[in-house]
C-alpha cells in the first residue's frame, strides 16, 4: 500500500463527510433490501471505508454493501437457511477475491472499453436520479438498496416505484428537497458561496432540511415528514444489546456445497462490480490517475473477510458512493477512510441526532450528484466528439443499464462495441476503389505496429480486390506484432495468391523470424536494417503481442 497523503486533508475530511451523509441511509436500506439484520448494513459500511480504504489500491473509491448483491444475498439466506451460514459464504467470497487479487485477474478491467464506461456511468446518474424521486416526493413504499430498487423477488421495479411515488406526493418533503436543491446548486452558482470551501453545501442542506422538519413538527403541522422517511440507525438500549447485533460465521456448515456456490457468485460479482466502478473511477478522478486493479481485489478480499466475521454484509466498490466523493472534492484515500470512521462515530455516539435527517435531505445531495453523471453535456460530448462506432455502444450501454442492471448493461454495452470493431475492420477493404489503381500501379500496404486476427478479413479482402499486373508493396518495418493466421496469409498470397492476377510483390522490413520465404519470382523481400527492433518468435501460439489495425496507403481509409 502507498503512503497516505495528507496533501487534500481538508478537502478529503469534506468529502468524507457528504459521503458519509450519503452511505448511511444506503447501507441500511441495502441491508433491509436483502434480508439481513440491518446493523449488517453499518459494518459493511464502517468495513468497506477504513479497511477497504487503507488497503485500496484507488485513491476515489468508496466500497460499502451494494446493491448488485442484493438479490444474491436475499436468495443466498432463504437457501442457506441462516444468516449464520450465508455469513460463512460471504467469508469464503473474501478469500476467493484475495486469490484472485495475487493472481492478478483485475487485469480485466484494461479491456473495458472507454465509451463503455461513459455509458455506465451516465446511466447510473439517471437512476440514480430515477429512485431517489420517491425520497424527494415523500413515498418510498419500496425501500431503495444502492441506486436500484429491489422487490421480494429480486426483480427490478424501478419505474413503476417513481409512478406509484409522484402519484402520493408529500408537500413537507417537497419543500425540504427543493430548499436542499437550492442550497446546493447556489453553492455552486453564487459568487460568494463558491468562495467558501471549507463547509460542504451537501452539510448545510441536511442541517437546513432538519431544521425545517422541526419546525413542522414543533407546529404540529401536516408537512411533518413521518418517522418511516427519516434515517432510521438502531439505537441499542444497552451494551449488551450493542454487542448482540454482531454475529459469527457458522463453520459447521462448510462442508455445505450451497455454502460454496454461493461463494463462487459472490466473488465473481463483487469483483465484476469492483473493477467496473474502479474504471468509473478513475474516469471522473480530475488528477487523472490510474489505480492499481490487482490491489483493490486484494483490498475488497480483506474487507469481505473481516466484514463476513463479525456479522457485516459483503462489500464492493460503489460508484454512488464514489462519484459523491468526487464531487464534493475527496482526492486521496482518506475521504474514504474518514467516511467509514463518521460511520463508526455514528453508530457508537449520536445515532438518535441522525435518526432526525429527512430522506428527502439525502435525496437531494445524491439527485445532484446523478445529474452531473447524465447532464445533457455529457451527451453532446459524446455526440460531438466522437464517431457513430463510439457513440452508438455508448447510448446503448446506458439504455441497457438502465432498464437491466448494471452487469448485463456493460455486458451488452461491451458486445455492440465489439459489434463496432469488427464490422469496422470488416468494411476497411471494402473501400477499395479499383478506379484510383489502374494496372501496373504500385500500392503500397503499411501494416500498423500490431496486427492481430481482428485484420485477417479486411487483409484478406484488400488481396482480393488488387488489380491484375499491378503492383504491391506490403511494408511491415514499424511492425511489432503479426498475428499467426495473418502471418500465414500473406505467405500464402506471397507464394500463391499473387499468380493468378500477375501481381508482383515487395516486403518492406519483414524480419527472418517472420520466415516469409520468395518461391515465385513475383516477390522481392527486403530486410528491416534496424537490429535495435524487437525480435518476433514465433510459438505455437502465433506471436505474442497485442493486435491493432492495418493502413493501406493509396487506399481510402474506411469511415
Amino acid at each position: 500500500m502507498k503512503n497516505i497523503s495528507t496533501k487534500y486533508l481538508k478537502s478529503d475530511l469534506k468529502a468524507g463527510l457528504v459521503v458519509f451523509l450519503v452511505a448511511l441511509p444506503l447501507c441500511l436500506g441495502i441491508a433491509l433490501a436483502s434480508g439481513a439484520p440491518l446493523f449488517a448494513g453499518i459494518i459493511s459500511g464502517i468495513i468497506g471505508g477504513i479497511v477497504v480504504g487503507f488497503f485500496s489500491g484507488s485513491n476515489l473509491s468508496v466500497s460499502g454493501p451494494a446493491a448488485g448483491l442484493t438479490a444474491i444475498v436475499l436468495s443466498a439466506i432463504a437457501t442457506l437457511g441462516s444468516w449464520e451460514a450465508f455469513l460463512l459464504a460471504g467469508l469464503i467470497a473474501g478469500v476467493i477475491q484475495l486469490i484472485l487479487g495475487f493472481l492478478k485477474a483485475g487485469i480485466i478491467s484494461n479491456y473495458l472499453p472507454s465509451n463503455v464506461i461513459e455509458g455506465m456511468l451516465a446511466a447510473i446518474g439517471i437512476i440514480i436520479i430515477l429512485t431517489q424521486l420517491p425520497h424527494a416526493v415523500g413515498y418510498d413504499a419500496v425501500h431503495e438498496g444502492d441506486f436500484f430498487h429491489i422487490n421480494a423477488e429480486g426483480k427490478h421495479d424501478m419505474f413503476s416505484t417513481v409512478i406509484q411515488s409522484i402519484n402520493n406526493m408529500h408537500l413537507g418533503a417537497i419543500i425540504i428537497v427543493l430548499v436542499s436543491l437550492g442550497i446546493i446548486i447556489a453553492f455552486t452558482k453564487v459568487p460568494a458561496l463558491k468562495k467558501i470551501k471549507s463547509i460542504p453545501s451537501s452539510l448545510v442542506a441536511v442541517i437546513a432540511g432538519v431544521a425545517i422538519n422541526e419546525a413542522f413538527i414543533a407546529l404540529n403541522s401536516p408537512l411533518a415528514i413521518t418517522p418511516a422517511h427519516l434515517v432510521s440507525l438502531p439505537v441499542p438500549e444497552s451494551f449488551e444489546a450493542f454487542q448482540s447485533q454482531f454475529s459469527l460465521p457458522d463453520f459447521s456448515q462448510i462442508g455445505n456445497i450451497d455454502v460454496w456456490i454461493i461463494a463462487l457468485t459472490i466473488a465473481a460479482v463483487a469483483s465484476i462490480e469492483t473493477l467496473l466502478c474502479i474504471e468509473a473511477a478513475d474516469k471522473l478522478d480530475p488528477l487523472k490517475r490510474y489505480s492499481n486493479t490487482n490491489t483493490e481485489l486484494k483490498a475488497q478480499g480483506i474487507g469481505n473477510i473481516i466484514s463476513t466475521m463479525i456479522g457485516g454484509l459483503p462489500m464492493t466498490s460503489v460508484i454512488v458512493r464514489s462519484s459523491a466523493n468526487v464531487n464534493s472534492g475527496g482526492r486521496t484515500k482518506l475521504s474514504a477512510i474518514s467516511h467509514g470512521v463518521f460511520l463508526l462515530i455514528a453508530v457508537l455516539a449520536m445515532p438518535t441526532i441522525l435518526n432526525k435527517i429527512p430522506l428527502a435531505c439525502l435525496a437531494a445531495v445524491l439527485i445532484a450528484v446523478g445529474f452531473k453523471l447524465a447532464s445533457p453535456k455529457v451527451f453532446i460530448h459524446m455526440w460531438e466528439n466522437s464517431k457513430k462506432f463510439q457513440f452508438i455502444p455508448f447510448v446503448a450501454t446506458v439504455i441497457a443499464v438502465v432498464f437491466t442492471d448494471l452487469l448485463k448493461g456493460v455486458g451488452i454495452g461491451m458486445a455492440v462495441s465489439i459489434f463496432f470493431i469488427l464490422r469496422g475492420n470488416l468494411k476497411l477493404a471494402y473501400f477499395f476503389r479499383r478506379e484510383n489503381h489502374s494496372t501496373g500501379k504500385t500500392i503500397q500496404m503499411e501494416l500498423a505496429q500490431e496486427v492481430s486476427f481482428l485484420n485477417k478479413a479486411a487483409i484478406k479482402q484488400t488481396f482480393a480486390h488488387l488489380p491484375e499486373n499491378s503492383s504491391i508493396v506490403i511494408d511491415a518495418s514499424n511492425t511489432v506484432y503479426i498475428d499467426h493466421d495473418v502471418l500465414q496469409l500473406i505467405k500464402d498470397f506471397v507464394n500463391y495468391g499473387c499468380i493468378d492476377k500477375n501481381i508482383n510483390v515487395s516486403l518492406i522490413g519483414f524480419r527472418k523470424e517472420y520466415k516469409i520465404e520468395n518461391s515465385v519470382n513475383h516477390v522481392t523481400s527486403v530486410l528491416s536494417d534496424n537490429e535495435d527492433k524487437v525480435a518476433l518468435h514465433e510459438t505455437d501460439e502465433g506471436l505474442k503481442i497485442p493486435s491493432n489495425v492495418l493502413k493501406v496507403k493509396d487506399l481510402p481509409k474506411a469511415g
